[in-house]
């Protein structure tokens, strides 16, 4: 099926064959075509170009009636599998409580273990995946999901089976990520902990070939630097490709142990001084900024302008959560970056969409307009440009949904 869009007014992130990543000057840059067309052949990108040499040779035409049309968000940070909510905290945040004192009376992540261990793997695949259906319907179309409110073997496994099922039910592109290392789970000291995930739940993972990566909570309170460098070897001996929490709480040491390790990506970053941004220099790792944790926490916003400046690229994502983020709206966090982080449109622009999916190690797949690529496209409605989109961050802007070259 070869399916052509007419009468765009902008394609944006238009990007050449083979950058998987951009970093520095490279993020103020971003390939635009006016008054254009894109054909879609089957699930790829076969070809754009001016109007005025708009092929023929087509099945069908959608017209996009002077709309944007640019690629879906890849949102590289998600804990989307979850049972319930936490609105109780919510209001302990309201009265004053801070995240560290919420957790240290049992709440945060192991209020989200509890709830977990008692609801049932089909219960939890239903609630997960009505989660993801809204993130695709907010233009998401990558996405990467982590366990990590298990904190036991056997429900770690259960929820990674629901992300495997999720996997194969969705038109998205979804990677997995074990996160065993969340928290100390109820029962065990942190020694015996550290033991179980690295001994006892990796390998478990590994044989039902149920993670794409490995991760680690590495920040005050939770899991040192020694604990991290522990468990990322476990990990890559069972080829799982390490991505860490780092510094979310403070400066951890955790983007140090990261870069060491070739971690895809670090992630949160509100709180680094010039050591990380030193430390990511030249590497293969990605700093991935979460502004919505920033924006419910009351944390400040990571500093993705001065990375940029220093030379480095960043990726943005929403950390969807029900502690931290419970959002998943990536257009909010492109808008964040923006308003808050003081992010160009373009700048934002390849953080939630190449860099992101960079970020998730499938940015030779989606993340950009390239000839060859998924066709995981977002048209919108009429826009002036593309700083219209984080400039009316709550007018709604999306026309239509493009997943695997298939209208939602």
């Amino acid at each position: 099926m070869r399916t052509c869009i007419s009468h765009i007014r902008e394609i944006v992130g238009i990007v050449p064959q083979g950058v998987l990543r951009k970093q520095g000057v490279e993020m103020n840059e971003t390939g635009i075509l006016h008054d254009a067309w894109l054909l879609i052949d089957g699930d790829r990108i076969a070809a754009f170009g001016e109007m005025s040499s708009m092929p023929t040779d087509v099945d069908a035409y959608i017209n996009a009636e002077e709309g944007l049309l640019m690629p879906s968000f890849c949102d590289s940070h998600t804990h989307i599998v979850y049972a319930g909510s936490r609105e109780g905290e919510f209001l302990d945040k309201i009265n004053g409580l801070s995240y560290e004192q919420i957790a240290r009376r049992g709440g945060g992540i192991l209020n989200s273990a509890d709830r977990l261990h008692e609801t049932s793997e089909e219960e939890l695949y239903r609630q997960s995946m009505e989660r993801l259906n809204e993130m695709i319907q907010k233009g998401s179309g990558a996405i990467e999901i982590k366990s990590g409110y298990g904190l036991n073997t056997q429900d770690e496994l259960k929820m990674l089976r629901v992300i495997r099922r999720m996997r194969e039910q969705t038109p998205a592109l979804v990677r997995a990520t074990f996160l065993g290392a969340h928290a100390i789970g109820r029962g065990y000291t942190h020694d015996e902990y550290v033991r179980l995930v690295a001994d006892e739940m990796i390998p478990a993972v590994a044989k039902e070939n149920l993670a794409d990566f490995v991760d680690v909570f590495c920040d005050d309170g939770f899991f040192t630097v020694e604990d991290t460098d522990r468990i990322l070897r476990a990990g890559e001996q069972y080829g799982l490709r390490p991505k860490i929490h780092a510094n979310e709480l403070a400066v951890s040491g955790g983007v140090q142990i990261g870069v060491k390790h070739q971690a895809l990506s670090v992630d949160h970053l509100e709180k680094t001084t010039d050591a990380e941004i030193e430390a990511l220099r030249g590497s293969v790792t990605m700093p991935t900024m979460l502004p919505g944790s920033s924006f419910f926490l009351g944390l400040p916003y990571g500093r993705a302008k001065d990375f940029v400046e220093a030379g480095l690229g960043v990726a943005l994502a929403s950390d969807y959560n029900p502690g931290s983020s419970p959002s998943g709206d990536m257009r909010f966090v492109m808008a964040m970056a923006c308003i808050r982080m003081r992010l160009t449109a373009v700048q934002a622009l390849n953080a939630v969409t190449l860099n992101s999916a960079y970020a998730m190690g499938v940015s030779d797949e989606v993340g950009s307009i390239t000839v060859g690529k998924r066709a995981n496209l977002i048209l919108t409605r009429p826009l002036n440009s593309l700083t219209m989109i984080p400039y009316m961050y709550q007018t709604p802007f999306i026309k239509q949904i493009i997943l695997n070259g298939k209208l939602l």
